[in-house]
């Protein structure tokens, strides 16, 4: 007997352009990364790219500025993907994966889901900057953070390492800590944001991630009982902020593409 054809399904064609594009990352391994400077009102080209949920999600901001930044990243987020796959902004959309940990959809790590290939994606933003992950495949994740004066030993007990403490602490206040703190947070943060657990995986005091040692640096990851490696790189900003980007240590280590702002 011939099954029949469900019909109220249609098939969803993917432009050549984004197989070919996904395709050649693969292969290569290679790994992109965007960082874009963010102002503090919303620009209206920006505004004009987002779709009807993210121009609500922006209209439910107190403060202009925090509108602005969404706006902005959302907005650069949506052109770099389309730059990447060949297709138009407006032929991009984004939305959530299924929760590793839960099953949740809601709060599970961003994807593309229009044109529906297989990308892995991850965004950031903190004052000033935002910054987006790309890769061919399942996991990536990705951190900006601003540099700013902090006191380490008031967080070495929740967020460092017994040998992370050891070498962030005896650097003398200034600075060189400060830049060393930052740069164990944005690799923790890139970390759990690739494994898509967030914070409710591994406790980030117990996630080693070297920050004496220039990257890329192999992090360990552990959730219930199983590993995960990660390889993890520094990305320079060349202004004010630390950043760093996650991937498996798995496939071809392809290189990190950075894109600056024009």
């Amino acid at each position: 007997m011939t099954p029949r054809r469900n019909t109220a399904i249609s098939e969803v064609r993917i432009p050549r352009p984004a197989l070919d594009a996904v395709g050649r990352m693969r292969e290569s391994g290679e790994t992109h990364v965007w960082w874009w400077p963010l102002g503090a009102r919303t620009d209206p080209a920006d505004y004009a790219v987002l779709d009807e949920v993210e121009r609500g999600r922006a209209q439910r901001f107190h403060a202009e500025a925090d509108a602005a930044a969404f706006t902005a990243t959302r907005a650069a987020a949506r052109r770099a993907v389309a730059g990447l796959l060949g297709v138009q902004p407006e032929e991009v959309a984004f939305g959530r994966r299924i929760c590793p940990g839960c099953g949740d959809p809601e709060h599970g790590p961003p994807a593309v889901t229009r044109p529906p290939v297989p990308l892995a994606v991850s965004l950031s933003r903190t004052a000033g900057a935002g910054a987006l992950a790309v890769r061919a495949g399942t996991w990536v994740g990705v951190d900006v953070e601003a540099l700013r004066p902090v006191e380490p030993a008031g967080l070495a007990e929740v967020v460092l390492t017994a040998s992370e403490g050891a070498h962030i602490l005896g650097l003398p206040p200034g600075p060189a800590r400060d830049a060393a703190f930052h740069r164990a947070w944005t690799r923790k943060e890139a970390v759990v944001k690739a494994v898509g657990l967030g914070l409710l995986g591994m406790p980030l005091n117990t996630l080693d991630v070297a920050p004496a040692q220039d990257g890329p640096v192999h992090v360990v990851h552990r959730y219930r009982g199983e590993e995960t490696h990660w390889q993890v790189t520094d990305i320079g900003t060349g202004g004010p902020w630390a950043a760093a980007v996650a991937r498996p240590r798995t496939g071809p280590p392809g290189p990190v593409r950075i894109h600056t702002p024009a």
